[in-house]
């Protein structure tokens, strides 16, 4: 019987699949249903900053027109009410899930800035998280900004809710940093216990017709795959980061991959929105009739084995595999 239990961040898992940030979890019975299926643990849907600072005009807003209401009804007593924001409903989530699941449970926070981040980062510890997941979607489009001021905005943001918990924290990151390895390094010195690679940036299309803007492409497709794995190839052994996968991850031959990589888990998303929690299972039957056929008994057996620091031939992650691809290619052409 192969083991296939792994570790991150801090948490002894049972697997290396992790369904990432999604609607899924919006549900307990959907939660459960990925439990069931062999979730090892779950992302909780995101709590965007914007969700925080509506809640904080909703709430001046609401007290405005109540107090508004008392004066017009001058002499009557005000009906009670009790206004539950977008970070009373997270909250509540996550003490649902607590209660109802067995596997750990991952808050993800999501924003650019400070704003009551780390208030809201000590009521996630407090409801019963076991990690956070810091997801800072940011696209850096302003040329007056220079990398070191975009990496520090990453930096601040990281120092300041790892001062105010004591939960793990892994940050989930964008490919486009122009020396990810050195900011990596950063990152695990100011306190992160691992890293998503990498978090998918919104990429709208154009409408031909009305010509306009459009939303159209939100789920992520298996080519996605290949940046996140060669990235965890060249930094396997190289971080004391825990490696998380992140974007296309749809079969098991896909996990098996990353896991070959380096990767310490594996997240799904868009292959669970499109066809349930059953690839789950699914998934999990794949890795271990693999492991079996290659009498691998552990993970770690195989985990980092086609990285960088371990391959026999790692041509294919430089430039040289560019390039004898390119003269192959030309090769083949003229030979047909």
């Amino acid at each position: 019987m192969v083991d296939l239990t792994t570790e991150y961040l801090g948490l002894k898992l049972k697997n290396p699949l992790v369904p990432s940030a999604s609607p899924l979890s919006r549900s307990v019975e959907s939660a459960r249903a990925l439990e069931d299926a062999g979730a090892a643990a779950l992302v909780m849907y995101s709590l965007f900053e914007e969700d925080l600072r509506g809640d904080a005009m909703d709430m001046e807003r609401s007290l405005i027109d109540h107090a508004i209401a008392q004066a017009a009804a001058a002499g009557m007593n005000a009906q009670h009410f009790r206004y539950r924001s977008g970070l009373d409903l997270y909250l509540e989530q996550i003490a649902a899930l607590k209660s109802s699941l067995e596997i750990p449970v991952i808050a993800s926070l999501n924003g650019v800035d400070m704003t009551d981040w780390v208030a809201a980062g000590r009521q996630l510890e407090q409801a019963g998280a076991d990690a956070l997941e810091l997801n800072v979607y940011y696209i850096a489009a302003d040329a007056a900004q220079t990398p070191e001021s975009i990496e520090g905005r990453f930096i601040y943001l990281l120092n300041s809710l790892r001062a105010a918990v004591s939960l793990p924290i892994t940050m989930k990151v964008s490919p486009y940093f122009c020396a990810l390895p050195s900011f990596l390094q950063k990152l695990e010195a100011n306190g992160a216990g691992a890293v998503v690679l990498f978090n998918r940036f919104f990429q709208p299309d154009i409408d031909l017709d009305t010509l306009s803007l459009s939303d159209q492409h939100l789920l992520s497709g298996p080519s996605e795959r290949l940046l996140a794995m060669r990235w965890i190839s060249l930094l396997y052994g190289r971080t004391g980061l825990k490696l998380a996968a992140s974007g296309g991850v749809f079969t098991w031959q896909d996990s098996v991959k990353m896991l070959l990589s380096g990767a310490d888990v594996v997240h799904m998303t868009s292959a669970l929105l499109q066809y349930g929690p059953g690839r789950l299972s699914e998934t999990l039957a794949g890795i271990t009739a693999w492991m079996e056929e290659k009498q691998f008994a552990t993970l770690d057996a195989f985990r980092g084995r086609l990285s960088q620091q371990a391959a026999a031939d790692t041509s294919a992650l430089t430039r040289e595999g560019y390039v004898m691809l390119l003269d192959n290619y030309a090769t083949r052409s003229e030979d047909a």
